[in-house]
């Protein structure tokens, strides 16, 4: 799957010599995958580790059905906005600037993305963190795990050695290592999450049935809707999924549209690779969001653990500790250290991309020049993990900064709907629309993201619900 674009080639300007013969068939089609993983992998970590197990640690197994419905509904506008990208060979914060009404150079939408990424500095700031409580835990520096002095060099390590290992900011490199990070504590977890009816923490059918009753538990609601938000694809997922279409090649293979019937044939199978991409993405996290919910209903909600502050590692290490024993503990830290820093892993090169892309809109850097690009995309690559590490230490509540971040995704996703069917109906060729029953799903997904976009700016202002 790690098939790069060739060297020298920039995948953002579309030329007849980049033209590529898609695939067919999933056999033939699997080199060409990888997009998807890397959203997998900043999945995975803060959604699933963080929020998911958090709310099945509060309310059991109650609010099953909305993390099912988390992580599908909101695939379909991923794909949607990806068959654009895909078409134009433009990435999203370009075309959502192109969204009217504008406020000079800068559109709405891009206006809101900007309040997001403002949240995002403590979302991901909350990953740094945990990560480095992990790192301390295994390999505390002083005597408590969880003081000052071990925690402050654990975020340093963390923070200096994410830039060392992304500063290249290669797309290869980082497909290899997020395949590499997801598969490790995904599979483990999923075993484990399927084998607990056999402990002592074991559940049946009848707690998975109760968790598909349509309810939200009273007092869950602010947990719920940055669990809906944060898991599955997120705005941002959704956003920076259309960056690495680009730079695997998908839009660069199409070539440039010259109304020909062989582009649009080429549109057509290239379009047929990111679904397969992004189903392949979608089946990883759906089982390991799965899979840490149910842990945190099975094992923590019964024993009364919540998550907080920086003993949230401590007590999500007592789910594996409760199932399989003590000598687990270890191997759990550095399970969370794999899944936290894939996170670090897809966040980091994906938000330099989105700051510079945005910049590039406000007329500050040139999108179309490669060097200047790749110039400032290294510069955020710098800049944006020293400003997560310092955003931990001074909050220093992982789970707080999770889900606050979550909430504000869950705010901007609507604005990502209406941007993706804006640009559907005024760039993307009617004969290269989907399906029917995708169109459908389309609908219901944008209806479903709205309706969550609504739900979580009343609870901001402080409009209470059930």
């Amino acid at each position: 799957m790690g098939t790069p674009v060739a060297t020298g080639d920039d995948p953002y300007v579309l030329t007849a010599d980049g033209i590529k013969e898609p695939p067919r068939g999933w056999k033939a089609s699997l080199r060409y995958l990888g997009p998807g993983l890397i959203v997998s992998a900043s999945i995975v970590g803060s959604g699933e580790l963080i929020a998911t197990t958090a709310l099945g640690a509060q309310v059991g197994f109650a609010l099953l059905w909305m993390v099912i419905l988390s992580t599908a509904v909101k695939v379909a506008v991923q794909a949607e906005l990806a068959r654009w990208t895909i078409i134009t060979g433009k990435p999203a914060l370009t075309g959502f600037n192109q969204v009217p009404p504008r406020l000079g150079r800068v559109g709405w939408i891009n206006l809101l993305w900007m309040l997001m990424a403002l949240s995002k500095l403590l979302q991901v700031g909350g990953i740094v963190g945990g990560t480095a409580v992990a790192l301390s835990m295994l390999v505390p520096v002083g005597d408590d795990p969880l003081g000052s002095t071990s925690l402050t060099v654990w975020t340093v390590i963390v923070v200096v050695g994410s830039i060392a290992l992304l500063y290249t900011s290669s797309y290869s490199l980082i497909e290899r290592g997020a395949f590499a990070l997801v598969a490790v504590f995904s599979v483990a977890t999923v075993v484990i999450a399927l084998g607990l009816p056999f402990t002592p923490f074991g559940y049946g059918g009848g707690d998975l049935l109760s968790g598909l009753t349509f309810t939200i538990p009273a007092g869950a609601i602010g947990a719920a809707v940055a669990m809906f938000g944060i898991t599955g694809v997120g705005a941002d997922e959704i956003t920076f999924y259309t960056y690495w279409c680009v730079e695997k090649g998908y839009a660069r293979w199409v070539g440039p549209n010259d109304g020909s019937e062989e582009w649009h044939r080429r549109a057509r199978g290239w379009i047929k690779v990111m679904y397969k991409d992004i189903f392949l993405s979608w089946v990883i996290y759906t089982f390991s969001t799965l899979a840490f919910f149910i842990m945190g209903a099975a094992v923590l909600n019964p024993q009364g653990l919540v998550l907080e502050g920086n003993e949230m590692i401590t007590t999500l290490s007592q789910m594996y500790t409760d199932v399989i024993g003590e000598w687990a503990a270890a191997a759990f830290l550095i399970g969370a250290i794999a899944v936290l820093g894939s996170t670090l892993w897809a966040s980091i090169p994906s938000w330099a991309r989105m700051y510079t892309n945005v910049l590039a809109e406000l007329g500050v850097v040139d999108w179309k020049n490669a060097a200047s690009r790749q110039k400032w995309i290294r510069g955020f690559t710098v800049g944006l993990p020293l400003l997560w590490g310092a955003a931990y230490l001074f909050i220093n509540s992982p789970v707080i900064m999770v889900q606050i971040g979550g909430i504000m995704t869950g705010i901007f996703l609507p604005a990502v709907v209406v941007a993706t069917w804006y640009l559907r109906n005024t760039q993307v060729d009617r004969r290269l629309h989907g399906s029917r029953s995708f169109n459908a799903l389309l609908v219901i997904s944008s209806i479903a993201i709205s309706l969550l976009g609504l739900y979580s700016l009343l609870n901001v202002f402080g409009v209470e619900f059930g």
